[in-house]
């Protein structure tokens, strides 16, 4: 009687216009709910047809779909896993999905990202809203501006040109809208607006149901939805309800219907094996030690990780140019300016590290300071996989802020060497970071940490300030990138936007490119040479 019944009200589903492909996939998951029958009433099986068995095959199976370009003056090679990656994002706008990219960190989430964006500019559909973390939005710019210069965007935040008050006036002209969740609550217009794409960074910043970041990012209205994560997002139900109820919104029913569900999961384990098929198809997640992606990828993948300056480090910054720029209006040419401008080099670094480090303070307020806050986004993921990391500094000084820091984000116990580091001690705290037991990081300074040194147990590197001269960092960071090492050495270098970090990063990437070959070992003493107009150019703030 209660199969009979079951059969009964899946015909009456059908016949109130069909089951959509999200109730359909519902049905595998809770079939007895949705049928209105006491939980273990009787055994349901449910078998796809062919429609839904060959959009199922799609989204389970990427390598099987038609290759998609990355538009017309896309300029960047994507590796094959890449381009299968752009292929599922399309396809999953395509069918009107919501779509988590979930792959492992240094894989290129975002280049795949704006390929699929400049290909829908392409297509004339690429109204997009990006909504990312505040100290993401320089690392989006200059991915943007360098993979897909085509694309016109506009920063909707109070540190773009236009700080999103403005409202639908806005809008034209654009293909992709950069925001911040902050600013999501903030400006209600966009709200109004009915998106072609909505992505989501690091979208785990609304696992929490309740706070009013998430509701907001739930209202706005897209025609497809893209969430951009590298954690694992499978482990943990409850966060992963949140994220569905964005991507899919019913697919795992409502919130109590979902808490009912995963309290059954402790006795029926087999609801395991449901839910990771019915969730599976809208989740890609590529580990680097999968074979597939280990053949397309290099051993060592380097990337500029870009940090903002937050209010405080503006105002120090700021105040420190029109210092300098006064000095040097009544300094000699010689050996005196030479001091000058290194010593103030010195202290524009120490800005853009922590003002805290500048000003001599010990408080090291975590939201001080730009980096402080990139700094907390990767390790986050590196400690979801348990996985070890070595932070570089030039700075002594800073190398125990950063170790009581990175323990508060671990939760464990990490490491320091330093050049006043007694030689006895150095070989039992290389001996312990590469033992068995699970130590999460090691903080060195540049000079001590940099040569002679075997740590293979980190594949995570931090240049958390730069020395500027390529030889010396790659040494640094062949710590963990030489013969050993088992897994791919993920390579961070940190640099803040607008101010002099970036400035001179980019003259150096144009030595190399002209000359084919590293910069000199001249240290830093090159930027001496300079006139004091190319000098001010060089310091000033370009925000």
């Amino acid at each position: 009687r209660q199969t009979l019944a079951a059969y009964e009200q899946a015909q009456r589903l059908a016949r109130q216009g069909g089951l959509g492909l999200i109730e359909a996939l519902r049905l595998q998951l809770n079939a007895a709910k949705m049928l209105e029958l006491p939980s273990g009433a009787c055994e349901i099986e449910i078998t796809n047809g062919q429609w839904l068995q060959q959009v199922l095959s799609g989204l389970n199976r990427p390598d099987a779909l038609t290759p998609v370009s990355g538009g017309e003056d896309f300029r960047a090679r994507l590796r094959g896993y890449q381009e299968k990656g752009l292929a599922w994002l399309h396809y999953m706008k395509s069918l009107g999905l919501g779509a988590c990219l979930a792959d492992d960190m240094g894989l290129g989430k975002t280049v795949q990202v704006i390929a699929l964006l400049n290909h829908l500019r392409g297509e004339g559909r690429s109204k997009a809203l990006l909504v990312v973390p505040a100290s993401l939005i320089g690392n989006w710019l200059d991915e943007m501006n360098r993979f897909a210069p085509s694309l016109k965007y506009r920063v909707l935040h109070p540190s773009g040109e236009q700080n999103g008050s403005g409202g639908m006036d806005l809008l034209g002209g654009y293909d992709v809208f950069l925001t911040t969740y902050g600013m999501v609550v903030r400006y209600d217009w966009l709200k109004e607006v009915d998106w072609d794409i909505l992505v989501l960074d690091e979208a785990q910043a609304i696992k929490n149901p309740g706070t009013r970041q998430t509701k907001a990012v739930k209202q706005l209205k897209a025609a497809c939805r893209v969430a951009m994560t590298g954690t694992p997002v499978e482990n943990r139900l409850a966060e992963l309800w949140s994220l569905f109820d964005f991507l899919n919104k019913g697919l795992l029913g409502t919130a109590r219907e979902f808490s009912d569900f995963a309290k059954r999961l402790r006795e029926n384990e087999e609801g395991y094996a449901r839910l990771r098929r019915v969730v599976g198809p809208f989740i890609l997640r590529r580990l680097k030690t999968d074979k597939a992606v280990v053949a397309d990828l290099p051993d060592k993948v380097e990337m500029k990780t870009f940090a903002t300056l937050t209010k405080k480090q503006a105002a120090l910054y700021s105040s420190l140019v029109h210092e300098l720029e006064k000095k040097l209006a009544s300094v000699e040419e010689g050996i005196e300016k030479k001091g000058l401008v290194l010593s103030y080099l010195m202290k524009f670094k120490q800005i853009c590290n922590h003002p805290d480090q500048y000003l001599g303070q010990n408080a090291y307020n975590e939201h001080e300071s730009g980096k402080y806050s990139r700094l907390r986004e990767i390790c986050e993921t590196i400690y979801e996989k348990r996985e070890r990391l070595l932070v570089f500094t030039q700075f002594r000084e800073i190398t125990d802020p950063l170790r009581e820091f990175l323990e508060s984000v671990f939760g464990h116990e990490g490491l320091v060497l330093h050049g006043g580091t007694p030689v006895a001690k150095r070989k039992d705290i290389i001996d312990r970071f590469q033992g068995e037991e699970w130590v999460p990081f090691i903080v060195l300074s540049l000079k001590a940490g940099g040569v002679g040194l075997n740590l293979t147990a980190a594949n995570h590197v931090i240049h958390f300030d730069r020395w500027w001269n390529p030889a010396v960092e790659n040494q640094a960071t062949d710590r963990a990138f030489r013969i050993g090492q088992k897994k791919t050495v993920i390579v961070h270098k940190f640099i803040t936007k607008g101010t002099i970090e970036e400035k001179i990063d980019l003259m150096i990437e144009d030595k190399i490119k002209l000359t084919q070959e590293i910069v000199p070992d001249v240290q830093e003493t090159w930027l001496t040479e300079l006139d004091n107009d190319q000098l001010m150019d060089l310091f000033r703030l370009s925000l």
